[in-house]
């Protein structure tokens, strides 16, 4: 059976209306991205302990942290970067978090972040480095105008790093976004793609829409996900009123549409979804 899980900050930047939403939607775990306006990196101790406190009362947890690692400029320097990046790992320690989120770098100013593969490996091989000896698996995202946008340069990451520390947390609508047609990425990703983010959008102006109502393949791939037995997460992050190079926001009343979509994809489908 899959599960909800949901990038709560695009409720409210209210944690309790995050959790009082999310609970009424079914939704059991945080990818953990933000709470009271701020990035989950720049939560001090009092706000880490008031989120993880608040979550464990209400029988809630941590799948992912959401964080913004490799939301940078390849040229920037790496050792500050690499400290943001220790940062993360500590959170997904302290919130008992499996997966944290990165992201593949984007070009300096003027230039082609594809000439820049050698820098990206290299920072992704220190990463997991980084990262061995710890329960954290990092999940690549595939993102507009970072290295691994496309299907190609998301495999050429897998098989290179070719780490169980490194995954891929496939999204459809950055596919679209990209112009690319999801499905077609899905059969060479599907073996390193242990998370899935669920938001939907059209080829012709990327709009973003309700899961299943645009052109990310949601069905076909939900479908085949079920029939191989996966039982992770399906994290909404909806973007459905408006979306930002850091985050996105929906409100309580468009992330509803956002999960009832899912549900319904999923009850058309046959394909077991708790809380749904």
């Amino acid at each position: 059976m899959m599960k909800l899980a949901a990038f709560a900050d695009e409720i409210s930047p209210d944690l309790d209306e995050q959790i009082r939403v999310c609970r009424e939607n079914g939704v059991t775990h945080f990818e953990l991205r933000g709470a009271y306006g701020k990035n989950v990196l720049d939560f001090d101790s009092a706000l880490r302990n008031e989120v993880k406190t608040k979550l464990a009362h209400n029988g809630m947890g941590v799948i992912s942290i959401g964080s913004p690692i490799g939301k940078v400029k390849i040229d920037e320097p790496w050792e500050k970067h690499r400290e943001r990046y220790k940062i993360a790992l500590d959170a997904a320690h302290f919130f008992n978090a499996p997966l944290l989120r990165v992201f593949s770098y984007y070009a300096p100013d003027g230039g082609n972040v594809l000439d820049y593969r050698d820098e990206v490996i290299r920072r992704f091989e220190e990463k997991v480095a980084l990262a061995k000896g710890s329960h954290v698996t990092l999940v690549h995202e595939n993102e507009a105008k970072i290295y691994g946008e496309k299907g190609k340069e998301c495999l050429d990451l897998m098989r290179t790093i070719n780490s169980p520390r490194l995954r891929s947390a496939f999204d459809f609508a950055n596919f679209v976004q990209c112009g690319e047609h999801p499905l077609n990425n899905w059969p060479s990703l599907k073996p390193y793609s242990v998370h899935i983010h669920v938001k939907d959008a059209m080829l012709a102006d990327g709009k973003v829409v309700p899961a299943g109502q645009g052109d990310g393949q949601l069905e076909p791939i939900l479908v085949d996900l079920a029939n191989s037995g996966y039982e992770g997460f399906l994290s909404l992050e909806p973007h459905l009123a408006a979306h930002g190079q850091y985050s996105g926001f929906s409100g309580p009343s468009l992330f509803k549409v956002a999960a009832e979509a899912l549900k319904s994809l999923c009850r058309k489908n046959g394909i077991s979804l708790a809380g749904a």
